[in-house]
């Protein structure tokens, strides 16, 4: 990969003004701004989707506010690439006009925002579920690499971490964020021993007070544990990891004829049908209390703290 920022690389550049290397995840419904701008506040890079607003004005709106909030602290925009996105240009294009500082591409080819996103200095990260979609993402020109692996919450891998990074690491030594089940400031560390750059965090911030979850979704969280989590296609047409007791308790019967192919357009119906239907990651057992974003963060970094003093010694 070519370095953008001669002897410093790209992935100390983006770290070097956060408290800890982590990326809280864009979450469906769950990702706000309230959450983007406290995770900047907190030395974390905070993450939004562009469909979490119903409109691309309101999503340009949420981008102002961020904007305004942040003064200058790093955040990511979340835009769905795949081809049934008829949203994309036009999100596309508020995303060039902010000058959104980082761009995660997903379900699908980042092609069609690498070159635009580049031009005004942005980076643009891909996330991907198999070695596959890697080297694809890779000769698209992305910046960094999103590896979801099996854990993970909501649209989820199925590859092992190590094997998932060792294989990447092959043909790819650009920045590199790690994802699935990283619930703990001491796995952080355990992602960068392995030879990650970034921790990629959804479900702890899901019962953060600042998040869109509804109190229901925030103590179910709370409640549950790694048994509790069911990896179903049956919900958004691909693999994903959902919360067992909101499944049951929805009455969620799978629709005939569900495969792996994404359709965003008849996701979006089902899950707006279903908003009871709950995802997280096999690390929810580590979720114990609904708090707030900050503090999440402040636990992480001690942890993150102390497995660094255990590696020095």
């Amino acid at each position: 990969m070519a370095d953008r920022f001669g002897d410093q690389t790209l992935a100390s550049r983006i770290r070097e003004n956060l408290t800890l290397p982590v990326i809280a995840a864009p979450m469906f419904l769950v990702s706000g701004p309230d959450l983007v701008i406290a995770a900047s506040r907190a030395g974390i890079i905070g993450a939004i989707p562009a469909l979490n607003q119903r409109t691309t004005e309101g999503f340009e709106s949420w981008l102002e506010q961020i904007k305004q909030a942040t003064a200058g602290a790093p955040y990511a925009v979340n835009l769905i690439v795949h081809d049934s996105n008829g949203r994309l240009e036009e999100d596309l294009t508020v995303v060039v006009r902010h000058r959104a500082p980082l761009v995660i591409a997903s379900i699908g080819s980042p092609a069609p925002v690498v070159e635009r996103v580049r031009a005004y200095g942005g980076l643009v990260f891909s996330d991907v579920a198999s070695v596959r979609h890697a080297r694809r993402a890779a000769e698209a020109g992305v910046d960094g690499l999103i590896l979801l692996c099996a854990g993970a919450g909501g649209n989820t891998g199925w590859l092992n971490p190590f094997a998932f990074l060792a294989e990447v690491r092959g043909f790819w030594d650009g920045p590199v964020a790690l994802a699935g089940a990283i619930s703990r400031g001491s796995y952080v560390h355990l992602a960068e021993e392995m030879g990650a750059d970034f921790a990629f965090v959804g479900t702890p911030f899901i019962a953060a007070r600042e998040s869109l979850a509804p109190e229901a979704y925030r103590s179910m969280l709370v409640e549950s544990g790694a048994d509790d989590i069911v990896l179903t296609a049956a919900v958004t047409g691909i693999p994903a990891n959902m919360l067992r007791r909101s499944l049951e308790k929805s009455g969620y019967v799978p629709r005939k004829g569900a495969s792996a192919r994404f359709d965003l357009n008849a996701e979006m119906e089902a899950l707006r049908a279903w908003r009871d239907i709950w995802s997280a990651g096999h690390g929810v057992g580590d979720v114990n209390a609904v708090e707030s974003l900050a503090d999440i963060v402040d636990r992480f970094a001690a942890d993150y703290r102390r497995a660094r003093q255990r590696r020095s010694a």
